[in-house]
């Protein structure tokens, strides 16, 4: 009988002391053994980036003395993170990889853009069952605690099942008590995204400057996608694949005679 604790590798992109990240930490403790590969600095946004023109450091740290895991500070991306975890500090491949758990949303087009995620879907690339977590509250003083027993439940049940291979999970939490959570909705990705602009300014030496600041609009109708599961109250699972190609158009492609 295999007594051995499954491996778990945890990340973000909201860099390694952020307490969404110190959350997932202490529920991924209960489940197995933690190893923590996160940016040293907070890296939102950054999609599937990873570092070619820098050199990277990973050192250790210790943040919490008395806690269990094994942690090292990353100075790249999300990605990166994943990275230097199963080439260089993992001795074997984990069983599960889990990133977040985010300050803010990741529902729907976000998820193209969103560090959080990209750090599991490079885990899923690598063949380790992947899940980004995210709460609907971008506040550092963000309340983690109605979120854990969700994520402990969904984590045991992939360790347990698996995931489809070239599949991770998606799965954002809607800022609630626990006893107003009405449960978990399998989605699919709401046709939905934002319209940006940009805040047009003038430094001191005269020179422009730009913040990016949008809308989310979300068009989507549907009763079966993630936003309309958080709006709803519901904890949303989306499954994403990392296969980008849209199978269903190739024929009508291959009829263009090019």
């Amino acid at each position: 009988m295999n007594t051995e604790r499954p491996l778990i590798l945890v990340t973000n992109d909201d860099g390694i002391t952020a307490p969404g990240i110190r959350a997932l930490i202490e529920v991924m403790n209960e489940i197995g053994e933690v190893y923590v590969v996160a940016p040293d600095s907070p890296q939102s946004a950054m999609g599937h980036a990873i570092t070619i023109n820098n050199t990277l450091y990973c050192d250790p740290i210790t943040i919490d003395p008395d806690a269990p895991q094994k942690e090292y500070s990353c100075s790249g991306t999300p990605v990166d993170c994943v990275k230097m975890a199963t080439r260089e500090i993992l001795k074997r491949t984990p069983d599960l990889c889990v990133s977040g758990i985010n300050h803010g949303s990741n529902s729907a087009i976000n998820v193209i853009y969103s560090g959080t995620m990209s750090a599991a879907v490079e885990a899923g690339i690598e063949g380790i069952p992947a899940i980004g977590f995210s709460l609907l509250d971008y506040a550092m003083t963000a309340n983690f605690e109605p979120a854990k027993k969700y994520i402990k439940t969904i984590a045991k049940t992939v360790l347990e099942n698996g995931l489809p291979k070239g599949v991770v999970l998606n799965v954002n939490i809607p800022k609630l008590s626990s006893d107003a959570i009405k449960g978990i909705k399998i989605c699919r990705q709401a046709n939905a995204h934002w319209k940006e602009t940009f805040d047009k300014r003038i430094n001191p030496m005269g020179r422009d400057y730009y913040w990016l600041s949008g809308t989310f609009i979300n068009e989507d109708e549907g009763e079966d996608t993630d936003e309309w599961a958080l709006k709803n109250d519901y904890i949303s699972i989306v499954p994403t694949q990392f296969d980008l190609t849209a199978h269903q158009h190739i024929k009508e492609l291959n009829n263009w005679n090019l």
